[in-house]
């Protein structure tokens, strides 16, 4: 379980109090009383998810980056390798690593974690979502873990990740690489990097800056197009993560 989320009390008020709403009794019958009932009880429960994602673990005892990446490239090609590569290195500086677990170049990156850590000192972590036509999970994942909505999956990798490297991939990695970039614009999360490796993100990179900023109406901040590190080798990548580890290791939570 965990000790940090449930050491503290709330004082009991009208809407905590179970007696509140004990003679309230709506007849399955009444159709329009048993619809306001439903929107109200949908509404509440967006309350308490809205609550429960303010919640910030504490400090953990490794930094752990996260890559997103397809799940169609196969294992002789080069940006395989690369990211096999990647997170072998990444394994040696005591960094677990995060994917989405399936095949591709999530594989690559759990397969680097696994080799490079043979005494399991750090830890290949699968992310998955349940989908009638998802691959199964690749065989390099240590723990894994199971959502039905992308939106719990997705909190689930901003809740656990100290970095984000983004290699190339499909409509689901871009997906994935545009909502950390919003939450880093809107400052729902800070000091966490984003790293995009590869032509085909500095071009979307600039493709948003032509679009967004130099055009006839100013649709974004230049400054939000800062926020990707766009870079062209893993071994650039591993240069800026080096650096926020360190960040990391010093600081407070």
């Amino acid at each position: 379980m965990l000790p940090w989320l449930f050491n503290f009390s709330l004082p009991m008020n009208e809407s905590s109090d179970p007696k509140s709403n004990s003679s309230r009794v709506v007849s399955l019958n009444d159709s329009e009383a048993t619809l306001k009932v439903v929107k109200e009880a949908v509404i509440q429960l967006w309350d308490v998810i809205n609550g429960l994602t303010s919640l910030r673990p504490p400090k953990r005892e490794r930094y752990r980056v996260t890559i997103f990446g397809s799940a169609r490239t196969q294992k002789d090609s080069p940006i395989y390798q690369d990211v096999k590569w990647l997170a072998s290195e990444l394994t040696k500086m005591e960094c677990d690593i995060v994917t989405g677990g399936g095949p591709g170049l999530m594989a690559a990156a759990n397969e680097g974690s696994v080799i490079s850590d043979p005494a399991n000192r750090t830890q290949s972590i699968g992310i998955r979502i349940n989908l009638d036509f998802e691959q199964e999970v690749n065989p390099f994942v240590e723990e894994v873990f199971q959502h039905r909505t992308f939106f719990s999956r997705l909190h689930q990798f901003v809740l656990i990740s100290n970095a984000f490297v983004v290699v190339p991939g499909g409509i689901g990695t871009t997906l994935e690489a545009l909502m950390i970039w919003q939450l880093l614009q809107v400052r729902h999360l800070d000091n966490i990097p984003l790293i995009m490796v590869g032509e085909m993100w500095s071009e979307l990179v600039a493709w948003a800056s032509k679009y967004m900023v130099e055009g006839q109406s100013l649709l974004a901040n230049p400054d939000d197009l800062r926020i990707p590190h766009c870079v062209d080798t893993v071994q650039e990548a591993i240069t800026i993560l080096q650096k926020s580890q360190a960040e990391w290791r010093t600081s407070s939570e």
